[in-house]
Parts: structure tokens; C-alpha cells; sequence
């Protein structure tokens, strides 16, 4: 295992590499930092490819200064700096958005796409009534209460599932999550001001023409599994898959399965890089 620190423009991006082959890089969703990957790398590993990932802008170990920043480039920028032409993009709900947005501005440089649990830019599927009044509670949280508080709630939601007893998943990865987000949530940190990709992802898929698998949690929002079938149908080559039990943090919560699924995915594609 490797770990280096990568700058960028007004930042510097800390990077865990490890294994070689064909590369993944693996992008954590917005509650956690890249710590979060520790249990799906080394099944990536062990399967032969070289699995990078890294803490975005204002989350774990990097740090940015206020500025305007793409996320996008942040990506271009960890790839180029471990001289990867070609990857395969995972990304976990904030950062299937940015894996998503790097796919069609820079399709060249994604050899296979994954999201898990993730929506899109420019697309807003209705949430449900329950769903709904969640989201406006965790927006008021986040607006006004202590880290402590949002972390919790964000656990109830995002690790248990809506509706779900606190109970279902192991402690252990309810432990970890809120420590990550109570970090996350630090009114201290710096997260600078990133730029969205105009036009969105959702008025571009025709740009997604390299494999793409979209997964979603039985218990997690609806919305997640109606974009996953939303680039089933607009992408040429994707697929969209329901799995059960589990809910938005699903690489945490069944790695060997989302592993399996990867590696699956890139067996057709041979080496690439």
C-alpha cells in the first residue's frame, strides 16, 4: 500500500493506491471520507487490479483552501499524477454524481462506470412523502445543529435505512460512519466551492457509451433506484441493479458482493489503462 499527497489547484488530495493491474479508482460519498473503501479494496486487490482512492476536497485527510474548484479536474488530476489513463470510476452517492459528471466531460479517460446508491445531476426524481419530510429535517439539522446531531440522524438514514430498526447493521460500521461524518460536519473545515458541470450529467448521458452498472439499496431512498433505471434506459450500455438487505452504504455493508459485481463487469474489458 501506498500514500501520497496530490496537489491541486488551491488544495492538496491525500491517495491510498494499492495492488497493480487494470486501475479503479473509488470515489466516497459526501457523509465519509475514502476510509470507507476499506473493506470493498481488498477484494479488488485480490482480483487483480490496482485500486486507488482518495479523500475529496474538505473531507479525511485533504484539505482546499475557499476557492472555486472542479471535482471533475480533482479526478483527472489523482489519475494523472499515478500516470492512469484509463480507469474504472466507482462512486458511492456524492461521488457517483462526481464519477457520473467526470464520465461524460471526460469519457476518454473512464474505461467502466459504477454507481452506488447515487443520483445525477439535472435529474430530481419525486421523493415520497415520508421521504420528503426526512430530507427537510436533515436540512434544518445541517443548517443549525452540532455535528453530533447531524451525524446521528445521517446514520439513521443513510447506514440504517428509512423505516429500518438501528439494529440491522453491525455496530461497528454505524461506529465508523459517524465518526467520519462528525468530521464531515466540523464547522471548522474548509470544503471550498465546487463547480457544477453545465450542462448536467442528465441532458448528456448519450456520453456514457463505456459499461456502466448502477446499484441501488432496497432500503434506501427511492430515488436512488429510480436513477439507476434511468440510466438503464438512456445509457447504451448499462445496467441497473436492485440489490437486497442492504441499504445506501452498500460497500460497507456487503464488499465481497459489490466486488463480485465490479470485477464482473470489467472481465469483458480485458486490460485497460
Amino acid at each position: 500500500m501506498a500514500q501520497l499527497t496530490v496537489p491541486v489547484p488551491g488544495g492538496r488530495l491525500f491517495v491510498v493506491e494499492e495492488g497493480t493491474g487494470p486501475a479503479i479508482l473509488l470515489l466516497h460519498a459526501g457523509i465519509v471520507d475514502s476510509r470507507a473503501w476499506e473493506p470493498l479494496a481488498p477484494h479488488l486487490v485480490v482480483a487483480g487490479y490496482r485500486t486507488i482512492r482518495y479523500d475529496a476536497r474538505g473531507f479525511g485527510r485533504s484539505e482546499t483552501e475557499d476557492v472555486d474548484f472542479s471535482n471533475r479536474a480533482d479526478v483527472l488530476a489523482v489519475l494523472d499524477a499515478l500516470a492512469v489513463g484509463r480507469a474504472c470510476l466507482v462512486g458511492n452517492s456524492r461521488g457517483g454524481q462526481i464519477a457520473v459528471d467526470t464520465a461524460v466531460e471526460h469519457p476518454g479517460r473512464v474505461a467502466a462506470l459504477v454507481t452506488i446508491g447515487a443520483n445525477i445531476g439535472g435529474l430530481e426524481p419525486e421523493a415520497t412523502p415520508a421521504e420528503a419530510a426526512l430530507f427537510e429535517e436533515m436540512d434544518r439539522l445541517e443548517a443549525d445543529a452540532d455535528p453530533e446531531t447531524v451525524a446521528d440522524l445521517h446514520v439513521r438514514l443513510w447506514v440504517d435505512g428509512i423505516g429500518q430498526p438501528t439494529d440491522r447493521v453491525p455496530s461497528g460500521i454505524r461506529d465508523a460512519v459517524r465518526e467520519m461524518d462528525r468530521r464531515v460536519a466540523d464547522r471548522g473545515r474548509v470544503h471550498g466551492r465546487p463547480i457544477r458541470l453545465l450542462p448536467p450529467a442528465a441532458e448528456r448521458l448519450d456520453a456514457l457509451t463505456m459499461p456502466v452498472l448502477a446499484l441501488a439499496g432496497a432500503f434506501d431512498v427511492s430515488d436512488v433506484w429510480a436513477t439507476a433505471q434511468h440510466l438503464e434506459r438512456m445509457c447504451p450500455n448499462a445496467r441497473a441493479m436492485l440489490m437486497p438487505d442492504v441499504a445506501h452504504m452498500i460497500a460497507l455493508e456487503a464488499p465481497q458482493a459489490v466486488a463480485a459485481l465490479i470485477v464482473e463487469l470489467l472481465q469483458a474489458l480485458g486490460r485497460f489503462g
